[in-house]
């Protein structure tokens, strides 16, 4: 689903930059569109977070129960 891909590839940039945070000390996204407090940056943080949110329903989803099946 596009969704589900959209949401991963948000979601891993999202821990990526989190992990530059914690390794570097550098926040990218801060970085990017003028510190962590602008408008621009918290609206990419709820996106991240949104994704994170939506990702976990890929966990409770049954193998079995997507389009594309080997039959």
């Amino acid at each position: 689903m596009v969704m589900d891909r959209i949401a991963l590839i948000i979601a891993i940039i999202g821990g990526l930059n989190w992990g530059s945070v914690g390794i570097f000390g550098f926040d990218f996204v801060a970085a990017l569109f003028g510190g962590s407090g602008s408008a621009l940056s918290r609206v990419v943080y709820t996106l991240v977070g949104l994704s994170a949110l939506w990702c976990i329903s890929l966990l409770f989803r049954e193998e079995g129960n997507h389009r594309h099946s080997a039959a």
